[in-house]
């Protein structure tokens, strides 16, 4: 059986404290864009796992096999799985794309084995894969709060293009927590980025992207810092890290801005790509 496991954005993410238990509360609008990398499932006589991209581990620290195995665990499926995954999303990227490589195990496994489980009960076992699972378990645009377990959907009215641009170097999502300074913390507006979102209120958008992350990883990329300013100067009118980073996006309505402007990033060795929303 086959899955696309999709991308995310951030377009808002508010690091609001850390926790007692060491994460961090956080406060997010984050959607799913048609970008995607593609998993297989086939039932084997062992756990094996291809893929495209020779950097990526093929033990348990791959989020494919990390979700197998916990969806072995919690619900004691003894059968085994050959898992082909065709790798398109960036690593270190602020994507997700580990994370929904992992949804996309799980929901496969849901079918394959017959679980029919509910959203909550994949919600709950897919927190115990990774924080972005739950979200990229549901593939829709919604408010997420919590460490990334409460979800609350929601629909998007406003259309625009985005243009993705990732530079060579990624950065670890655990080390941009860890060097966060509470201090100096920006706190955007998410639930001003959801009403807008619903309302086609495209200059609220723009007006509310905001990433607490930001400052943290343009002191380990600088060339973070670079590709905004060259999508600011080339008429973007929004332009946000996603995640952790290291891709920055771009928001426009002029659809020949993007194809322009991805072959000039791409140009500079640069990753780019075109991406809408999926509603």
């Amino acid at each position: 059986m086959r899955e696309r496991a999709y991308a995310k954005i951030n377009l808002c993410l508010d690091v609001l404290g850390k926790r007692e238990d060491g994460y961090h509360e956080l406060k997010m609008v984050m959607v799913p864009i048609d970008f995607y990398d593609v998993l297989e499932l086939l039932p084997s006589e062992e756990t094996t796992i291809q893929l495209n991209r020779s950097y990526l581990p093929v033990n348990e620290k791959n989020t494919v096999i990390k979700a197998i195995n916990v969806m072995k665990e919690e619900y004691d499926i003894q059968e085994n799985f050959a898992c082909t995954l065709v790798k398109h999303i960036p690593s270190q990227a602020g994507l997700a794309g580990g994370s929904a490589d992992a949804a996309a195990a799980i929901r496969i496994m849901n079918c394959l084995c017959h679980l029919n489980l509910s959203e909550e009960e994949l919600i709950e076992v897919g927190k115990k894969v990774g924080a972005d699972v739950p979200f990229c378990l549901l593939n829709t645009p919604a408010l997420v709060e919590g460490i990334g377990e409460k979800i609350t959907p929601f629909k998007v009215n406003t259309d625009f293009e985005l243009l993705l641009v990732k530079p060579r170097r990624g950065i670890s999502t655990a080390v941009a927590f860890k060097e966060l300074n509470f201090d100096t913390i920006v706190h955007p507006d998410c639930e001003k980025m959801k009403t807008s979102l619903e309302t086609d209120d495209y200059e609220g958008v723009i007006a509310s992207l905001g990433n607490s992350l930001e400052e943290v990883s343009l002191r380990f990329v600088e060339e973070i810092k670079e590709i905004k300013e060259d999508l600011q100067s080339f008429g973007f009118d929004g332009v946000l890290m996603s995640g952790s980073g290291s891709t920055v996006f771009g928001i426009t309505r002029n659809k020949k801005l993007v194809e322009k402007v991805s072959g000039i990033m791409r140009a500079k060795g640069y990753f780019a790509r075109s991406a809408k929303i999926l509603k």
